[in-house]
């Protein structure tokens, strides 16, 4: 009986150790690049769209894609950001 016991709470933690916590690690990593994004940002979105961010709300970021093209996207669209800083410095 007790060995039943220690064999679940031995795959309990493993499954946490192996699959929750690495997720829960990846989805703070998310939101915080999601929080960081700022104006003059270069973004790709999920669906491939490149653009320069213009604007920010909330839950929203007004994208500009060409010269007087403009999407309003919602955050959660925003697969990789590329800081502006960044491509300042290596031009």
């Amino acid at each position: 009986m007790m060995s039943t016991v220690i064999m679940f709470s031995l795959i309990i933690l493993i499954f946490y150790f192996m699959i929750l916590r690495p997720q829960q690690k990846k989805q703070k990593e998310r939101q915080l690049l999601l929080d960081s994004v700022q104006k003059g940002d270069k973004i790709v979105t999920v669906g491939g769209v490149h653009g320069t961010v213009v604007g920010l709300e909330e839950k929203t970021v007004l994208l500009q894609v060409s010269d007087n093209v403009k999407v309003k996207l919602e955050k959660s669209a925003i697969s990789s950001v590329s800081r502006a800083t960044e491509s300042k410095s290596s031009g």
